[in-house]
């Protein structure tokens, strides 16, 4: 199941670059939809470490954490990031939501959010060395 864990790993790194080229170019959105993938799958990583199993066909954080048992290590911050991030990953899909999800990101906002969700893949990934 390593092989497994650092497949999903590999895909975070891959998705951590394509968020920041979507911030630089400002397609905010798009880079929202693409943090959210990298906290899935870091979660999916530890799903597959933890349960020695492929992990749960979802995108919802909250199940994922459970699953790979870190949701009572999670902090508050990190809560909050896993909370913010699921309207981003639904709602970025559906064009009756992508504009007003869209209205409500700014260049601030997302900054925090590129950066909360890099500091959480590397918790992640510090967590899975263990």
């Amino acid at each position: 199941m390593l092989d497994k864990t650092e497949y999903w790993l590999d895909l975070c790194d891959d998705d951590l670059v394509t968020a920041k080229a979507l911030y630089d170019a400002g397609r905010l959105l798009h880079m929202g939809f693409f943090c959210h993938l990298i906290a899935e799958k870091a979660l999916k990583a530890t799903v597959a470490k933890k349960t020695n199993e492929i992990p749960p066909k979802t995108h919802d954080l909250r199940r994922l954490a459970e699953a790979g048992c870190v949701v009572a290590e999670l902090s508050n911050e990190q809560l909050g990031l896993l909370q913010e991030l699921t309207p981003l990953q639904i709602e970025a899909r559906y064009p009756a939501y992508k504009d007003a999800i869209n209205a409500t990101l700014t260049k601030e906002y997302c900054n925090r959010i590129l950066s909360e969700t890099e500091a959480f893949l590397c918790w992640i990934k510090q967590r899975l060395e263990r």
